[in-house]
């Protein structure tokens, strides 16, 4: 009808040197408008774009969001661990019947590594019926593959993906259309605007409200920063780009949360954190332990939050220097909607609102943390079958870490040299290689007698990364700051996690040289571990754009400071600062930079109460509920306030080992009571490291040597022992699992001779052991 209205109109104007009367010319070309018009609706309503993510049952199939940035869309994958997903189904409407051209846009997700196989094959069932072509066998990149035509003898028709191998095959979209000269565009905004085009999507997003504190990405510094602000009276919008919360520390990644909470200069930070934190017993824990449950129900029960799950943040929408608005995808429906706000708190990680922004950042493109994709085993009591996996890496049962106690832990971690934001797909992608071919050799090769009955339990398909944009603040926290313990004035947030620093680790990486897939930590002892160094608040806001905030991994720090903050519960409590923080800012219509310059003192204030305080608004009354009951101090800091045995009170000549020349990699302790002095160190079974302690001999004589240790079932049942004397050395080894059988944890080595100027010196841990090994004091007890 436009179009009708239009050439009606145009060719109704008076023409050049002719009265108001149309010529032919003008008639014939408004019959052809008028033609066209009546085709176009029809031409155009000759196709039917399906979105994945939009079939109505998913079946088997998992829902894949991680790589909107880099693909453009979510997209379901046929995550079976080896064996065929349940089909995914949908029921459509075309616009008449008749014959379709068909496209489906898929990968053959190994083909970048020209690996033989194609383990993501699918095929397309139209009305109970699939398709000749196979899809997913083809092409590195993600594509538009034609399957050739379909003939729809019914408007509606049923869709299903079925998956051939339970190999992550993956399916982004399926098209139809009657014009067999077109392809779907493949890339960028053009994909995109097509997209919304033939979904009949509006070009301009759904209004999702208007909030005080908008919070992108729903982990520990997300949850944080969202209940805390609702608690101070300011109204939230949380959004989430998965279905459940916690981030990493979500059943989806199960990484445990880790990190000091409850102490420093502010111990009532973490009270919150402490109301979601899972307490998984290891990492991976099982799906219950991660509590994704009661997490969502803590958020709900906030009134002042709008929770809003499966939404990736897409788009910033500026007003100068100050965000007006965040665009996201709803990843379901492909819905896009706009929030707009007040403040705004990066808790993505990725840093992915800054950047969209234009906020000052870093990314380090190599050389960076890498991304972890966890499993587990079990023994199903009866064989079970696997085929042999050629497209995954080709591993011996040497060739990576044995996954004791049935879980691969966070050491399964690549991508160090991978693009950290762009090539995520690949980081992941190459993770799955890696753990199929390990489970490979236990299934078919080296480690096939043993392992007839273990069965794959579970697989991580969601990459717990760990570093990839850092969004600038007023101050840029160093490794140089934590070291010398630099007093910043608004140091809020204890860190205690050492500095710690993954990289590749040697002994695994001579097959894969260029694409290492197992890690060592190497840490820094520069943290207090027990009290924790303060975070400045400077760290969490842009120094460049006026209304943002950030929490989590993608603060102000460098790289090497990034080893410290970026555990789970420290996040948390970041969030918690930015929450209260952003409800300064509203209350006081002021910049977060104000709040330092102006308003730090009421800010301290807020971060000085308890979790559960709260305001109904932001002027309202702070209350504390009727029944509260101030928690006790963490475990450890209880611990702390009990110190150690004296070694002064032992007698004989002893030395702790604070006192010891450390060799190698050893840990600080202090979770076994008993311990001598202020803690114990303990190292690795396969870790290199020796602690050495050297006495002064003042008298010649004979000495009853005696170590100290504290019994742990993961301790070595080797320890060994060298006792330099002044009749040269002699070994030992120590069953550390078990109890010391003398007073104050205490074991006898044996009586020795020891002279002033000859070797006086007891030597633990040179060599591997069956388990930890631990060490705490040396004493030499003199003897008639």
């Amino acid at each position: 009808p436009w179009a009708g209205m239009v050439a009606h109109r145009w060719c109704s104007r008076r023409s050049p040197g002719l009265g108001t009367k149309p010529d032919k010319h003008q008639m014939n070309l408004r019959a052809l408008f008028i033609l066209v018009a009546s085709v176009m609706p029809a031409i155009a309503a000759e196709q039917l774009l399906v979105e994945a993510e939009s079939f109505q049952t998913h079946g088997g199939w998992v829902l894949d969001t991680q790589f909107i940035e880099i693909m453009g869309s979510p997209y379901l994958m046929a995550h079976g661990l080896g064996e065929p997903v349940k089909d995914a189904t949908a029921t459509v409407t075309f616009p008449s019947v008749g014959k379709y051209r068909v496209f489906v846009r898929t990968k053959d997700w190994v083909a970048r590594w020209k690996a033989p196989g194609a383990p993501g094959k699918l095929q397309l069932v139209v009305d109970g019926k699939p398709l000749a072509e196979t899809f997913g066998a083809h092409g590195a990149e993600w594509s538009w593959q034609d399957g050739g035509t379909v003939e729809i003898a019914q408007p509606k028709a049923s869709l299903a993906l079925h998956d051939l191998a339970g190999f992550n095959g993956r399916c982004d979209a399926i098209y139809f259309t009657k014009d067999a000269t077109f392809t779907p565009p493949n890339d960028g905004e053009a994909l995109a605007k097509w997209r919304r085009e033939v979904l009949g999507l509006p070009e301009k997003p759904e209004d999702a409200g208007t909030f005080d504190l908008v919070v992108c990405g729903g982990g520990y510094a997300g949850m944080g920063a969202a209940i805390s602000a609702a608690r101070m009276g300011c109204k939230v919008a949380l959004i989430q780009d998965r279905g459940v919360l916690g981030g990493n520390g979500s059943s989806e990644v199960r990484v445990w949360a880790m990190g000091g909470i409850r102490r420093g200069l502010y111990p009532n930070l973490g009270e919150i954190v402490e109301e979601f934190a899972d307490a998984a017993m290891a990492s991976p824990g099982t799906k219950a332990e991660f509590g994704d449950d009661k997490k969502e129900a803590l958020v709900r029960a906030e009134k002042n939050i709008a929770l809003f799950f499966n939404h990736h943040i897409i788009a910033a929408e500026m007003n100068g220097r100050n965000v007006a608005a965040v665009v996201a995808l709803d990843v379901r429906t492909s819905a896009r909607r706009r929030f707009s706000g007040k403040f705004f708190a990066d808790c993505t990680g990725h840093g992915t609102v800054g950047f969209l922004a234009g906020a000052d950042l870093t990314t380090r493109e190599t050389e960076h943390l890498g991304m972890s994709n966890m499993w587990r085993w079990a023994d199903a009591g009866s064989p079970q079958p696997f085929a042999e996996a050629s497209w995954a890496l080709d591993m011996d049962m040497d060739d990576f870490p044995y996954p004791k106690r049935n879980h691969a832990e966070w050491f399964w971690e690549g991508g160090f040299n991978v693009h950290p934001i762009y090539g995520l797909e690949e980081m992941r992608d190459w993770n799955l290689r890696a753990v199929f071919g390990a489970w490979n050799a236990m299934k078919n090769k080296g480690g096939k007698a043993e392992h007839a009955n273990a069965k794959l339990e579970w697989i991580a398909y969601i990459g717990g990364t760990r570093e990839s944009r850092q969004l600038l603040g007023d101050v840029v926290l160093t490794r140089e700051d934590i070291a010398n313990k630099k007093p910043f004035p608004d140091g809020t947030v204890p860190t205690t996690w050492d500095i710690d620093l993954h990289y590749p680790k040697e002994q695994y990486a001579k097959k894969f040289p260029d694409a290492p897939f197992i890690s060592k930590a190497v840490f820094d002892k520069s943290v207090d571990r027990l009290h924790g160094y303060p975070v400045p608040y400077r760290c969490m806001y842009s120094r460049n754009i006026e209304n943002l905030f950030m929490a989590g991994r993608d603060i102000s720090v460098t790289h090497e400071a990034l080893g410290t903050v970026r555990v789970m519960k420290t996040g948390g409590m970041i969030g918690e600062v930015v929450g209260k923080a952003a409800s300064v800012c509203v209350k006081n219509q002021c910049t977060p930079r104000e709040v330092y310059e102006r308003y730090f003192d009421e800010l301290k204030g807020l971060l000085a109460l308890h979790g559960v305080a709260r305001r109904e608004t932001l002027d309202g009354e702070i209350r504390m509920p009727a029944a509260f009951t101030p928690p006790a101090p963490p475990a450890d800091l209880k611990k702390a306030a009990a110190p150690g045995v004296d070694p002064a009170s032992l007698g004989g000549l002893v030395l702790d080992d604070t006192q010891a020349k450390l060799t190698g990699h050893w840990t600080e302790g202090a979770g076994l009571p008993g311990y001598i002095g202020t803690g114990y160190r303990y190292r690795g079974a396969k870790d290199e490291g020796a602690a050495r302690y050297e006495f002064k001999i003042a008298e010649a004589g004979r000495y009853e040597v005696r170590l100290s240790y504290g019994p742990h079932e993961n301790r070595a049942t080797n320890a060994p022992v060298a006792i330099e004397s002044a009749d040269g050395t002699k070994t030992a080894t120590v069953n550390q699992k078990a109890p010391p059988p003398l007073p104050k944890g205490f074991i006898s080595l044996g009586t020795f001779r020891f002279a002033p100027g000859k070797p006086a010196a007891i030597t633990i841990g040179p060599g591997a052991a069956d388990g930890f090994i631990h060490a705490d004091a040396v004493q030499l007890v003199p003897q008639p």
